[in-house]
């Protein structure tokens, strides 16, 4: 394909990316008008998030095995349609169960958009010329990330409320569908693969068991309890089936265990996880942060997204750019988990009275060390993955990555709840007011609160958003640990020759 043939094609990829990450970033400053409006619970919160991320987490390599075997315009597009599908029944949702199934149902397009979008560009251009492409596609990151709080925070202090938040990525998703009609012309290239469907759904229950674990503990049963050692046990025995079944009885498994024989993919694929869990666990409740612990409005909240995501959109144009020159690209993986680091760490010491530029300033260098890192570690597995494995490879990290997601936004959401329900629990037993129960674990109202117990909750809040960042701090130091044994491969400036790539993967292996 011609330049111009590829960047036409990449702005409907890119439009596809948008409406996944919006389909995230949308809501973020909506939850707690969501949460207040249909009587959830702290517990609700993190599952309207981790509803999408557990799905999209457990079809997106279903998706890439796809996409070695049928058209790729095609899956793409019926990603978007059944994110479209998904979208329109959580905006009508009446209540928490129906939203919550609703999004989960929503994840299954946008697990279909974050692979395939990964898979075609590279399908189209060498891994030298990726970082360039890498870059683009960080910048729409960047650009959904910013808008989304911006867009929804705009929209639920409209008069069409929370529920417009669902209905503005819809336009976007009809125009992306309609721009990859007409531009994207890739030959359908079939080889001989078998769905491993069991496979796919042990992988899913055995991480679903864990995360509903995790997300109730502390809440509904006690950490230790018989609850939690049936709980864990199931879930260790499902994932433990699931490796059976990829590594000894699926003809095709849909994660190829052969793949992490190479070290830059198992190191990578270790990486992902860890930045799964720092980035969407510690940063998804920063919306809360700003709307419970400093007043916000959805508005004002998503205007302090702003910090993260510039440091985002600069770090990953720059460092695409930079690699896609000079084919290296490993020293930009290494500095951006070093920012993450010292970022989480600033963030780690924030409360309800810190400084809003201080807090903007740390948000900064947590999205230059995101953009330095995020994209470029899919790029180095790519780099080092033959041409027939380019679908499974890709979608195995954005596999973990999400599954890393998960596991963040819902353990550091049970921290949050019972950290904040006790601290509520107390102050309101030291001001002499019984405790509800539900009232300590829910969302509140804080302009509809007494002057005292608003100043409660904005205390406990801000304490323990704080401290989430700084149980991210070791993820990230994990994730810094891999990156550092990672083997540097220069980026292939061919694509699609199997001896090219065998001769890659080799040296790489030993």
């Amino acid at each position: 394909m011609t330049h111009r043939e590829i960047m036409e094609a990449l702005s409907g990829l890119l439009l596809a990316m948008f409406v996944a990450m919006l389909s995230s970033t949308v809501v973020t400053n909506a939850l707690p008008a969501i949460v207040t409006d249909l009587g959830g619970s702290q517990t609700g919160y993190t599952w309207v998030v981790v509803a999408t991320l557990l799905t999209m987490t457990a079809t997106t390599p279903l998706w890439g095995k796809l996409a070695d075997l049928f058209s790729k315009k095609l899956l793409v597009q019926t990603a978007l349609v059944v994110y479209s599908l998904g979208s329109l029944v959580a905006a009508f949702a009446p209540n928490m169960a129906v939203l919550i199934g609703a999004r989960a149902f929503q994840g299954l397009g946008v697990g279909g958009l974050t692979a395939l979008v990964q898979v075609v560009i590279a399908t189209m251009v060498s891994p030298r010329e990726r970082g360039r492409y890498s870059g683009y596609i960080g910048a729409v990151f960047a650009l959904a990330t910013v808008s989304g709080p911006l867009i929804g925070g705009l929209i639920v202090d409209s008069p069409l409320g929370w529920r417009g938040c669902f209905f503005v990525g819809l336009p976007i998703a009809a125009l992306a569908f309609v721009v990859l009609q007409r531009t994207l012309h890739l030959p359908v290239v079939k080889r001989q693969v078998t769905i491993d469907y069991l496979g796919a759904t042990l992988i899913m229950g055995g991480v679903s068991i864990l995360l509903v674990w995790v997300s109730l503990a502390g809440q509904q049963f006690e950490w230790v309890s018989g609850t939690t050692a049936l709980m864990v046990t199931a879930g260790i025995l499902v994932i433990a089936a699931s490796v059976y079944v990829e590594a000894r009885v699926a003809k095709d498994p849909i994660i190829p265990l052969r793949l992490f024989r190479d070290r830059t993919t198992a190191l990578a694929t270790g990486a992902s996880v860890m930045v799964g869990v720092a980035m969407f666990g510690a940063t998804v409740y920063l919306s809360q942060y700003f709307q419970l612990a400093r007043g916000m409005s959805p508005t004002e909240a998503g205007l302090m997204s702003i910090a993260m995501v510039g440091g985002l959109l600069v770090s990953s144009i720059v460092t695409g750019r930079i690699i896609s020159n000079t084919g290296l690209w490993k020293r930009w993986l290494v500095g951006g988990m070093v920012l993450v680091i010292v970022g989480l760490a600033l963030l780690g010491q924030i409360d309800e009275k810190t400084d809003l530029a201080v807090v903007g300033a740390y948000m900064v260098l947590v999205g230059l060390g995101l953009g330095a890192t995020m994209q470029n570690l899919v790029l180095s597995v790519q780099n080092n993955t033959r041409i027939e494995d380019m679908g499974a490879a890709s979608s195995v990290v954005a596999f973990f990555r999400s599954m890393g997601g998960s596991i963040g936004v819902s353990a550091l959401g049970a921290v949050l709840a019972t950290q904040v329900s006790t601290s509520v629990r107390d102050g309101l037993k030291t001001m002499g007011i019984t405790p509800d129960a539900h009232a300590s674990h829910s969302i509140p109202d804080l302009d509809s609160l007494p002057a005292p117990i608003r100043a409660l909750y904005e205390a406990s809040f801000g304490d323990a958003v704080g401290h989430l960042f700084l149980v991210s701090v070791p993820f990230a130091v994990a994730a810094l640990v891999c990156v550092l044994f990672i083997k540097e491969v220069p980026l292939r400036t061919t694509n699609y020759d199997p001896a090219a790539a065998a001769a890659t993967e080799e040296p790489a292996a030993r």
